[in-house]
């Protein structure tokens, strides 16, 4: 069975390559050569036949060499099957089909059927050993706690803590997900939550590609971050993406303020990302405070890698290389407050 190719989509680290088309893996006619790649999306449009179909790259483009993230073939015969449609954008106005309102008695723990606990220690250097909802509980009047302690997990490693000099884990935490109960793709997804203040703290808000769950490694399954704060300045906050173009410190994203040079410490503030196949707008209590534009990205950044199921994580970290250590000023318990989580499409 031949296929006569029509087009091919790369995704690649690669500046120049060759791409063959043949009837069999042991042959290699020259279908198509590239010299002019810049890291991110190109089209070649190539003549051929052949039920195989390789790339192979001869100069790199960036430090991450033949990175090969996605290839993609146009063509007829063979009878292909079609790629499955995207999803489509949310509605406009959007309608509520997912929320966690909190709602219950003091002491209760988080809906099993919404949030499962992801117990162990962190990444990014982090201090904290995340315990099995132990650190999370309703507080009766309609809020999650999310609490992080001055306590020792035995038998659990952490980084030396920078007060005790201890390689076991001096704190605990709480670390939550959707990631067996609720996945989606697109959607106004928003929460209003109340941030801790002191060195070392780190409270998050943000999404994961679903098929990181799967066994696809960070960050090739994509990481949306709606709201990142550094305890140790609670006057800014930060929504960020993660892609294998882009991740880490080299993440797109951007740092915003409060009017008034307000503190986030002091209030309940709400996050939302409105996330589309256009891209993903972030607004901060109402207000705009970045946009991400999908084909921009594509054409000076990279391949947007964010149109598949995510699901939401709520966590709140002790120490990391980006917040920094505790110190001896930092305030122990210390409790980041959710009011409700809720996505729209």
């Amino acid at each position: 069975m031949a296929m006569a190719w029509s087009a091919m989509g790369l995704r690649t680290e690669v500046r120049a390559g060759v791409v063959y088309a043949a009837a069999s893996m042991s042959s290699k006619p020259t279908t198509a050569t590239s010299s002019t790649g810049t890291g991110l999306k190109q089209t070649l449009h190539v003549t051929g036949t052949g039920r195989h179909v390789r790339m192979y790259g001869t100069e790199r483009a960036t430090a991450y060499g033949y990175s090969l993230w996605e290839f993609q073939v146009y063509g007829t015969g063979g009878a292909p099957n079609p790629a499955p449609p995207l999803p489509p954008d949310p509605a406009e106005p959007p309608r509520l089909i997912w929320s966690d309102e909190f709602d219950g008695a003091a002491g209760g723990k988080p809906d099993p059927a919404k949030w499962k606990a992801d117990p162990g220690t962190g990444q990014n250097g982090e201090l904290q050993y995340y315990t099995d909802h132990d650190n999370a509980a309703l507080d009766g009047a309609g809020h999650l706690v999310m609490e992080a302690r001055k306590q020792a997990t035995p038998g659990r490693g952490c980084p030396p803590d920078p007060l005790t000099g201890s390689t076991t884990c001096q704190y605990t935490s709480a670390r939550m997900n959707t990631g067996s109960t609720f996945q989606f793709t697109y959607g106004r997804v928003e929460a209003r939550v109340k941030v801790p203040k002191g060195n070392g703290l780190w409270p998050a808000f943000w999404m994961m590609g679903a098929d990181f769950l799967s066994g696809r490694p960070w960050p090739y399954n994509g990481e949306i971050d709606i709201m990142e704060i550094l305890g140790k300045d609670v006057k800014t906050a930060y929504s960020t993406v993660h892609a294998p173009a882009y991740h880490g410190g080299g993440g797109i994203g951007s740092p915003y303020e409060l009017p008034q040079d307000a503190d986030f410490s002091d209030d309940f503030h709400v996050w939302t990302a409105d996330w589309t196949s256009k891209g993903i707008v972030y607004s901060l209590d109402g207000r705009t405070v970045f946009t991400l534009d999908k084909e921009q990205v594509e054409t000076t950044r990279g391949p947007w890698i964010f149109d598949h199921p995510h699901y939401m994580i709520l966590n709140l970290a002790v120490g990391g290389d980006w917040p920094g250590p505790t110190d001896t000023t930092t305030s122990f318990p210390a409790k980041m407050l959710v009011d409700y989580v809720r996505v729209y499409q």
